[in-house]
């Protein structure tokens, strides 16, 4: 493998099972990339790469879908949080689904994962290198999205979605001297996002964080842009990008274990018929 080659995961809630099925054939195939930046479900699905567990974020997700202890709206009523963040990130990975901690901490591979400062509207990188439950915690707050989701506090910041201000971080993981990527996508060649529609909701609720209401009210704007940018790196052959061939089949909350596991399988046969392009990527 070359230097400096990098990984970029995308979010997308529930679409992030498909980015698991590639990741998982990657790691089948003995691809460690140098350094993994994750957004939103990109980092709480892509920490498992780092972990060297493949199939475990098909599993758990499958196993608790129904689960109110898990998700649902027992759980935002009740705590703020439509993820149960003890239960999501606490009692399942240390007791139900143990996350492999030792794994992690010992795998060279950088793992980055973006979040959203609400006071500033910029986004964090933080860069995790041991697994611990504050490690847990810098996941969660990338992954918790506005309206479901309460504000994370971690070293003096108020965190949300790392989506809102950089959805798909190739630039950053090119700043940081990583030129050749794979950036795995999870919507189609040919999207483009619009404005959301649920803004007055945003506004209410974050009122509070002008600058956060500002960066989401352009997300659009920016995620748009970075799609441009992405498409010209890999024209300029400085990535490959791995997208899915039409749109996954799934919201962004879903409690339907097989259609998590139609996704992933799609992920799964995407990553087996991109595995020798990797594979090439990297090493040539």
């Amino acid at each position: 493998m070359k230097p400096h080659c990098g990984l970029v995961l995308e979010g997308g809630a529930m679409r992030g099972l498909f980015t698991a099925g590639i990741i998982d054939v990657m790691m089948q195939h003995d691809i460690w990339p140098h350094a993994v930046v994750g957004v939103s479900a990109g980092a709480a699905f892509g920490c498992n790469y780092k972990s060297r567990q493949p199939g475990r974020a098909i599993r758990y997700n499958k196993q608790y879908a129904r689960d109110p202890r898990y998700s649902g709206l027992r759980s935002l009523l009740s705590t703020g949080d439509y993820f149960n963040a003890q239960f999501a990130y606490h009692t399942l990975p240390l007791t139900l689904d143990v996350f492999d901690n030792d794994a992690f901490n010992e795998n060279p591979m950088k793992f980055i994962a973006v979040c959203t400062n609400v006071e500033t509207g910029k986004a964090v990188y933080k860069q995790l290198d041991t697994a611990n439950e504050q490690t847990y915690d810098w996941i969660r707050a990338s992954a918790s999205m506005p309206l479901v989701s309460r504000i994370v506090e971690l070293e003096g910041m108020k965190l949300l979605d790392g989506g809102v201000a950089d959805s798909i971080p190739l630039p950053y993981l090119e700043s940081q001297g990583y030129r050749h990527n794979v950036v795995i996508l999870t919507q189609p060649k040919g999207y483009q996002k619009t404005h959301n529609r649920l803004m007055p909701l945003m506004r209410l609720s974050l009122r509070n964080y002008p600058q956060m209401i500002e960066a989401l009210d352009r997300r659009h704007i920016m995620y748009n842009e970075q799609l441009r940018y992405v498409e010209e790196a890999e024209h300029q052959g400085r990535c490959l990008v791995i997208r899915p061939e039409e749109k996954i089949p799934i919201g962004h909350i879903s409690h339907n274990a097989a259609q998590m596991q139609a996704v992933y399988d799609m992920g799964l046969q995407t990553g087996k018929k991109y595995i020798e392009k990797i594979q090439s990527f990297y090493e040539n």
